[in-house]
């Protein structure tokens, strides 16, 4: 009897012994997770789960294809990023894109927008580079900027230093990247040397005259005749603008006074194409190159005859997408670049383009408001 009791007693305590042991399991297989442990996530203030996004399904005019739709947000994968936009532009090529008349066209339907700035939420188990908190900016082109979250892979992000102005950080990766390289890449510049440009007053514009004038290089800037030309004209120099014409001026004999004071180009930097290309050509110095990033008059560039022969001007094309893409197997000229630009600004010598802020919601005033002509300020998307 005594034995029996005993008996009992150790197969109950197997028992429990099993049960508690099942449970144990349970828990410990629940709370696997193949991260490293410590913080991964921040409260985001946006609904977990979705975001809003302003998508295109079709090509045509921006102010009437693009809407605000709410969209799905997928689980954050090892490799993946969740972040929160803070901040993206409406840019020329942005609007190409959603018109379909860009170079390059995403798969539709497509989010849109190409550059911003954005603030890690949330990373994956496998993630190295980046963390909670920081801010970073889409390495290429077609990531889809116009939204309020995204979940992305942590290889198609670059960080930015959280010091310096929102707004110099959402306008970062585009427009001074495009003028840095064309001030570097084409002709061997020196303090003193002169610059000449077309669209002057554009965000790409606005960045050659200052990262010109740290330099020490001379700029002359030319821009469409308007009624507010005075106001403009005191705005660029107060960026360090050296010389500030129309077009119109550009074509007349005193224009041969200002190389009195300065000397001829050695670049010239083309953003407009037609007949103010042609001007740019006819007042490079011997040997000099004209680098077209843009064509906002939509027509064609033609060279005189006489300054490919007796001159032998160089004539080139740059875009920042291009040159991003070729090196994408090496950061470190990208890093290298926006680390000049942050020092530039950090010092006051660089700042963002004129910008008027608008919510999402009003992203048909902002998007009308982008295309307009003698637009002063770019449209920039809070978020």
């Amino acid at each position: 009897m005594k034995s029996s009791l005993l008996l009992s007693v150790f197969l109950r305590q197997c028992a429990e012994t099993r049960t508690n042991f099942r449970s144990f399991s349970s828990v410990v297989l629940k709370r696997q997770v193949p991260c490293s442990p410590g913080p991964r996530r921040m409260q985001p203030r946006f609904a977990s789960g979705g975001c809003s996004a302003l998508m295109f399904r079709r090509h045509g005019e921006p102010s009437q294809v693009v809407e605000l739709e709410t969209l799905e947000l997928p689980s954050v994968g090892a490799n993946d990023v969740l972040v929160r936009m803070l901040a993206a532009p409406i840019n020329p090529a942005d609007i190409n894109m959603v018109q379909g008349t860009y170079a390059f066209l995403p798969e539709l339907p497509a989010v849109g927008g190409n550059e911003g700035v954005a603030q890690v939420v949330e990373v994956g188990c496998q993630v190295t580079t980046l963390k909670p908190g920081d801010w970073v900016i889409p390495k290429d082109a077609g990531l889809g900027t116009w939204r309020t979250a995204a979940v992305v892979s942590e290889n198609s992000l670059i960080q930015l230093p959280s010091d310096i102005p929102l707004l110099s950080a959402a306008t970062l990766s585009v427009n001074p990247c495009t003028a840095l390289r064309m001030l570097s890449d084409f002709q061997e510049l020196q303090a003193g040397d002169t610059v000449i440009q077309n669209a002057a007053n554009s965000g790409v514009g606005q960045a050659v005259i200052q990262i010109a004038a740290a330099r020490g290089l001379t700029t002359i800037n030319i821009v469409r005749d308007r009624p507010q030309f005075n106001q403009l004209s005191d705005r660029l120099k107060a960026m360090g603008a050296s010389h500030v014409i129309t077009e119109e001026a550009l074509r007349l004999p005193p224009m041969q006074e200002l190389f009195k004071t300065c000397p001829k180009p050695k670049l010239a930097l083309n953003g407009v194409g037609g007949k103010s290309a042609t001007e740019l050509l006819r007042h490079l110095e011997h040997g000099g190159t004209m680098v077209t990033y843009g064509g906002m008059s939509k027509r064609p560039v033609t060279i005189p005859v006489g300054a490919l022969i007796f001159k032998d001007v160089k004539v080139r094309g740059f875009w920042v997408t291009k040159w991003k893409a070729n090196h994408a197997h090496d950061e470190k000229p990208f890093i290298d670049m926006l680390d000049e630009l942050c020092t530039l600004i950090r010092q006051g010598k660089l700042t963002a383009p004129v910008c008027n802020q608008v919510e999402l919601g009003d992203h048909r005033r902002a998007l009308e408001a982008a295309m307009e002509p003698y637009a002063s300020a770019k449209q920039i998307l809070i978020l």
